[in-house]
């Protein structure tokens, strides 16, 4: 919910869109110099209206998601960018699919066949991309083979549909990196489809925030001329995380979680009595540190998800723990500095950005762009 209020209300999740805007445009543009379109993928943070103004006044080709109301938010917002459905549809939303995305990823053959029934009766073309799975085993056709065929029925047999290009996934499910020679091995099969269906591809489209490294590095086959870009472009939290990019030139703040502490004490560091599993079912340990300053904040996991994916902005917090609707700090390294009713601000992941866009309990405080 966005609040109005004059007075701030806590736990709070803040939106500074003239950051976010900085990140889009400015990793756009280091891929278009490259000759490198990017859709941008909106369900990490479920479409959030005044984020998707932002996006539909970007260099962006495309906006993605994989939810069909979030799907209709975009049409609805920034009509004049094309939609693409990043998930593989499913047959009962095939009418909605081609009202709404202009294109769809696709690896099912009886899929395609329903597209192309659907697109004759609404009297119009859609566009798809045939995805081939390169080892991360999640969507696509295993096998050059499979693809190939697929991809010569959609080009000869299938007259509503468009073989706008072929695409992979890496990273999301089977941690596969995209290598240069995850890359490269896209390339020889997006030459193989060409070479069968006798025209070029206009988009061989190599994945999403994972693979920007390369581009970014300059190293990116040439051929690969198209991204799928979600936590990339807003957060950018997992290019210096985990790809080792110096990214002081983009923003991590763009959305900021925000709570304010409830209670302050001291107690010991190690639960007393015997420990279980949590209200979450793991069964966490713990180290002694004998009577520690801690801290209560009045936001919990049922808002950002899990506690190892929010990070104090303050670095002298340490993140202990969290419930349902309390997180635990340890403030020993800040005790004189911190008391009841301070607001602590925390940066957020992919993950934790995921849950504080959809949660009902946080307060959105959104900054317009300036």
């Amino acid at each position: 919910m966005e609040y109005k209020n004059t007075i701030p209300q806590y736990p709070m999740l803040e939106i500074d869109l003239h950051k976010i805007k900085h990140n889009i445009n400015t990793v756009v543009d280091i891929c278009q110099k490259r000759g490198i379109q990017v859709t941008g993928v909106v369900k990490g943070f479920h479409a959030i209206p005044e984020m998707i103004e932002v996006y539909g006044t970007s260099n962006c080709t495309h906006l993605g998601t994989s939810r069909m109301e979030q799907m209709k938010q975009c049409k609805a917002i920034a009509p004049n960018i094309p939609t693409m459905m990043l998930r593989i549809p499913m047959l009962c939303e095939i009418e909605q699919v081609v009202t709404y995305a202009d294109c769809s990823l696709n690896s099912e053959i009886s899929t395609l066949v329903a597209l192309d029934k659907e697109a004759g009766r609404q009297c119009t073309t859609h566009d798809v991309i045939l995805m081939t799975d390169l080892g991360d085993l999640r969507e696509g056709f295993w096998g050059e083979d499979q693809l190939v065929t697929a991809c010569n029925m959609v080009e000869r047999e299938l007259p509503n549909l468009h073989l706008l290009g072929i695409g992979t996934n890496l990273g999301c499910y089977g941690s596969v990196q995209p290598t240069i020679n995850k890359m490269e091995e896209l390339t020889q099969v997006a030459v193989a489809v060409e070479t069968a269906i006798g025209r070029e591809l206009e988009l061989i489209s190599g994945g999403g925030t994972t693979s920007f490294p390369l581009v970014y590095r300059g190293v990116m086959p040439e051929k690969i001329n198209h991204l799928r870009i979600g936590e990339g472009l807003c957060l950018t939290y997992d290019y210096g995380t985990y790809f080792g990019i110096d990214t002081s030139f983009l923003h991590q703040d763009g959305l900021l979680l925000k709570a304010q502490i409830i209670e302050i004490k001291d107690k010991p560091s190690h639960p007393v009595g015997e420990v279980d599993h949590d209200a979450f079912g793991h069964y966490p340990t713990y180290v002694d540190r004998g009577i520690r300053r801690r801290a209560l904040l009045a936001m919990g996991k049922v808002d950002f998800g899990e506690t190892e994916m929010i990070f104090a902005r303050n670095k002298k917090v340490e993140i202990l723990g969290g419930s349902s609707d309390h997180l635990i700090l340890d403030i020993e390294n800040c005790k004189d500095e911190l008391h009841i009713g301070d607001i602590l601000e925390f940066e957020l992941s992919y993950l934790s950005m995921v849950y504080a866009t959809c949660s009902q309990n946080l307060y959105r405080n959104i900054l317009p762009v300036h």
